[in-house]
């Protein structure tokens, strides 16, 4: 699990990103006002079953909440080092992801997603941000609202609040960078 600073700060810019005051996830969560903002503010951990409250109603995975490491004490909020990326996502959708920011404590997040050969996201998604993407390689089915794309390495695209999907049909992994605000990882 993170460090209990950097966990709170996690889930007030997850809450803050949903426009959720703190009694709103304190209740959901089965939780004191107070416990919950000593968590926001690191002086509380939560156990792994208060966290699995919290990802539910934040609907977040619950990987967002634990790192491979955190940073040294002079590079945390700056430097994100390969080892030390958190793993998001869908994995058992053939969707991998990594948090490329160093936390969600900005107007945006910055995401690494490879999207495994014949993974789907079989349901449209709607979320109330605007996304870029950059395709680094492969190609990658795009469904924007109801017309599709074929997007290839080298090409961008753009989902502001839309209805999307994407599937890899190809033999090849597809790999993204996503910039998205505001977070919602």
């Amino acid at each position: 699990m993170r460090g209990g600073k950097l966990l709170g700060q996690d889930i007030r810019a997850l809450r803050n990103a949903r426009s959720m005051r703190l009694e709103e996830l304190a209740r959901g969560a089965g939780k004191s006002l107070g416990w919950l903002s000593q968590v926001e503010r690191g002086i509380s951990t939560p156990s792994v079953d208060d966290l699995q409250n919290i990802a539910r109603i934040l609907d977040v995975p619950m990987s967002m909440f634990f790192g491979v490491a955190d940073a040294a004490e002079d590079e945390q909020g700056l430097i994100v080092r390969a080892s030390a990326r958190r793993q998001i996502g869908e994995r058992d959708n053939g969707l991998v992801e990594a948090l490329l920011s160093p936390d969600l404590t900005d107007d945006f997040e910055v995401v690494h997603s490879t999207f495994l050969p014949g993974a789907a996201l079989g349901q449209n998604r709607r979320r109330a941000t605007s996304e870029v993407v950059y395709l680094i390689s492969g190609k990658l089915d795009v469904w924007i609202e109801d017309r599709h794309f074929t997007i290839e390495a080298g090409d961008s695209f753009r989902i502001k609040g839309s209805e999307y999907r994407w599937a890899n049909p190809y033999d090849d992994p597809a790999s993204a960078i996503w910039v998205i605000s505001p977070p919602v990882y």
